[in-house]
């Protein structure tokens, strides 16, 4: 079985789902080990967890955060396996990247860099655009790289530049593969139609995407593309920003105060109770409860789905690294759902204004 074990776990939980359903096996946690997984398959061997970085640093999206904390929350996750640790050019205006440079001396060798690009910020913070031309992809690069202080970025990613067609976004990125910037193509909330436009041009490992019990609209459309090119998910907003466990903004700048749903928290309070509820029953957290489910469901759907989880703290940091001894069957997530419908969710992930702009929800 050991053998069994280190063959499969080169092509990823995909592969384990595909076996369990040929013999009519139920998941459960002896198919979502901690055991690496490929990221899709063109992509590294990566751990079943990826660590979000946005949310770290003195003017992070969440408000002020610990900066000590959040570097020692780095060093334990890579000490404990986690190898993918994401980040952006343009979270914190430039700050987080050198925060996460920062955290990597000494240990670059230990971690993949996964970086995003693309969005434009004036200098009071807002939106302003976004550039993803080839001279731009480049430009973004050179300053990533700098600020991170490394030679090469392991997954650089983007979004869909609508003024751009992906085919020249890729075609450039491609060019810094092979002059040694960039080790693996990524994508950042496309839709299936992109995505595969971009896999013809060139690999791609993972596309990022939000996903929880109550943003399920990738489900029809986009991860089944997905599952047929052979690319994985890296899933951001698992805990719906922190909304499903009973987060609420409080610090000064935390964006998610301008967020439909914190916006309805308290109409989407009974969803809260609901997963704690539920979680309760199973002697888990709500929050190794709704990671166990993600993970399930990518199982479920044929494609390796890696969890990003915004950990600022060690303490969260335990408690997300656990979700990876929680088995949940199908029973389980019968019961989950049913406890908490995505149609209960009350307002949109982002405001109307940015979802307009986002390839993946067309």
């Amino acid at each position: 079985m050991a053998r069994l074990d280190e063959f499969l776990a080169r092509f990823g939980l995909n592969v384990r789902a595909w076996i369990a359903n040929l013999l009519g096996m139920t998941t459960n946690t002896t198919l979502m080990m901690k055991t690496q997984v490929q990221l899709g398959a063109s992509g590294p061997t990566v751990f079943p967890i990826a660590l979000g970085c946005m949310g770290m640093g003195s003017t992070s999206w969440y408000g002020k955060s610990d900066e000590a904390e959040n570097i020692a929350t780095i060093h334990e996750a890579i000490e404990r396996g986690v190898n993918v640790l994401d980040t952006g050019d343009f979270y914190s205006m430039g700050r987080n990247e050198l925060l996460v440079g920062k955290a990597l001396q000494g240990r670059r060798d230990k971690a993949l860099l996964s970086v995003k690009f693309g969005l434009q910020r004036g200098p009071g913070g807002a939106a302003v655009g976004y550039d993803a031309r080839p001279a731009a992809v480049k430009n973004a690069l050179a300053h990533s790289l700098s600020r991170l202080g490394v030679d090469y970025i392991d997954i650089y990613r983007t979004g869909l530049d609508p003024n751009v067609p992906i085919e020249d976004t890729v075609g450039a990125m491609g060019d810094m593969v092979k002059a040694g910037y960039i080790r693996y193509i990524a994508l950042s909330e496309v839709g299936a139609e992109t995505v595969r436009r971009a896999a013809a041009v060139h690999p791609i490992c993972d596309v990022q995407l939000e996903y929880s019990l109550v943003s399920r609209g990738i489900e029809s459309k986009v991860v089944p593309a997905l599952a047929d090119l052979g690319i994985a998910v890296t899933a951001y907003g698992v805990l719906s920003r922190g909304l499903l466990t009973g987060a609420r903004p409080q610090a000064e700048g935390d964006f998610r105060a301008h967020l439909p749903r914190f916006e309805s928290a308290q109409e989407n309070q009974p969803l809260v109770d609901a997963l704690a509820r539920v979680a309760a029953e199973k002697g888990v957290t709500p929050a190794q409860l709704a990671i166990a489910w993600v993970r399930a469901q990518g199982i479920a759907q044929g494609v390796t789905m890696v969890p990003t989880l915004g950990a600022r703290t060690r303490a969260q940091l335990d408690d997300v690294l656990a979700a990876l001894d929680v088995s949940l069957n199908t029973t389980d997530v019968a019961t989950l759902e049913q406890a908490m419908p995505a149609s209960a969710v009350v307002g949109t992930r982002y405001p109307e204004a940015w979802l307009s702009t986002i390839d993946s929800e067309k």
